[in-house]
């Protein structure tokens, strides 16, 4: 992707990302699934992470717009594109950013099978979506900002971006570690 995406290009990456991911975890066995790496994170892990990350983006897209603007001000730039978003972003990991306190999953629990954290992702992506299309018209995107743990202050549509990346990201590190 290249450019600035429309909010109907946006939702369908979304809900493109959200397929693919759920498709291609849904292939991985158990035992896979499970298996705890040194010093890294399960596959079940990644997707607990995933879920949080999610539901505090919809967080963003759910509160009435004055609070949004009372926490976090009026941006003072336009919206990054698509891809100097991601390009930010990398920077920022290669530069050592990680993920950090409620960001950090717990152990998963091998109780709660891979189907049911796979479904709770789904329904954490598509409430996001649906908050979107419903709450939020494509020029308003640009017009509010969040609070991301690594980027700082960034627009409603760069949220977007950065979630569409974030699935992709984790979801080719959970193919590598699924072949490994």
């Amino acid at each position: 992707m290249t450019g600035s995406l429309t909010k109907e290009e946006i939702i369908f990456q979304l809900n493109t990302v959200t397929k693919e991911f759920v498709d291609g975890c849904s292939i991985i066995n158990n035992q896979v699934f499970f298996r705890q790496p040194a010093n890294k994170w399960s596959i079940a892990q990644d997707i607990l992470h995933l879920i949080t990350s999610a539901d505090t983006t919809r967080l963003a897209f759910s509160l009435p717009k004055f609070i949004v603007r009372w926490y976090t001000g009026k941006p003072n730039r336009p919206s990054r594109t698509y891809d100097e978003l991601v390009a930010k972003y990398q920077l920022k990991l290669q530069q050592g950013g990680r993920a950090g306190g409620r960001f950090v999953p717990k152990l998963a629990d091998p109780e709660i099978s891979k189907q049911k954290q796979l479904q709770t992702f789904e329904k954490v992506m598509k409430k996001l979506v649906y908050t979107i299309e419903k709450k939020w018209d494509d020029p308003l995107l640009d017009q509010y900002l969040a609070p991301h743990p690594l980027l700082g202050k960034i627009t409603l549509r760069e949220l977007c971006y950065f979630t569409i990346y974030h699935t992709q990201h984790h979801l080719t590190i959970i193919q590598q570690k699924a072949a490994a």
